[in-house]
């Protein structure tokens, strides 16, 4: 029923629009602010919005309607529809007023005699009027196959099983000499374990001094040293990016190489450093 509510101004009003002209849907409040004045003239969502300011909304698009409300100063007056159905609200009222912070989480009483039975029971077939209730039976009771429908009823029937199942169980209680024609006994897959690159690798042992390397290592020609026994012979400097030199067996800087190597009377020393 259409009735006319009056919100003294001046702005904000308190309430949220939706719908309009070109939306194809009437105008409608979606949301009412708690303490508004929306709600102290007890606006509600979903009330349908009729005229404003007495200009009719059924011309009006979305912004034509906030601009009409936008331009209300000293009051609004809003002419809604409302529907009968009534809606349960979750407001506490004081003094006849909806209170803006408290809610009421109370369910309200509902009829429930129209309920035949207050637990659950068996369901009842649907009888139309006229008509027995009564499943009328299209075999004579007389007949063999009455008596073999109605008697199979009191039997227990036995579970069915797939064709596959039976063929399972077959092979389970059967001995292997009974097996059905058509199949074969398997072994389980068994991995095999890969030797080769797949297994652990050796720890390198330092020429120097003897100790097994883990981690970074040094490697001349057919000998692992550590980083800090890469060093000369005689004078234990270290051979990381200096160059180094054998003489049997031992290494050496090329100083004490050169000293160790001296050619006979009359020949010079000539360096040869091996292709990359």
């Amino acid at each position: 029923m259409p009735q006319n509510v009056v919100l003294p101004g001046p702005a904000p009003w308190g309430f949220r629009l939706s719908g309009g002209l070109d939306f194809n849907q009437p105008l409608v409040i979606t949301r009412i602010t708690p303490g508004s004045k929306a709600a102290a003239a007890n606006l509600c969502p979903g009330d349908v919005i009729l005229a404003i300011d007495g200009f009719g909304t059924e011309s009006m698009t979305h912004a034509d309607a906030q601009d009409r409300i936008k331009a209300a100063g000293h009051q609004l007056c809003l002419k809604i529809d409302r529907a009968e159905a009534r809606l349960w609200s979750p407001q506490v009222t004081e003094d006849g007023k909806a209170h803006p912070f408290k809610i009421n989480l109370e369910s309200e009483p509902q009829d429930v005699n129209y309920f035949e039975h207050k637990h659950n029971v068996r369901p009842k077939p649907f009888i139309i009027p006229g008509r027995s209730s009564e499943p009328t039976a299209s075999v004579p009771p007389e007949s063999d196959v009455y008596r073999m429908l109605h008697d199979n009823r009191n039997e227990p029937t036995q579970p069915r099983q797939s064709g596959s199942f039976r063929v399972l169980q077959e092979l389970v209680n059967d001995s292997p000499d009974d097996r059905p024609a058509g199949t074969r006994s398997v072994r389980a897959p068994v991995t095999k374990v890969h030797g080769g690159a797949g297994g652990t690798q050796k720890m390198p042992f330092c020429d120097k001094c003897g100790s097994g390397i883990v981690g970074a290592v040094v490697k001349a020609r057919d000998k692992y040293r550590h980083p800090e026994c890469f060093v000369c012979a005689d004078c234990n400097l270290n051979l990381k990016q200096k160059g180094y030199f054998f003489v049997e067996g031992e290494l050496y800087c090329e100083t004490h190489a050169r000293a160790r190597m001296r050619p006979p009377e009359g020949y010079d020393t000539v360096t040869l450093y091996p292709k990359a």
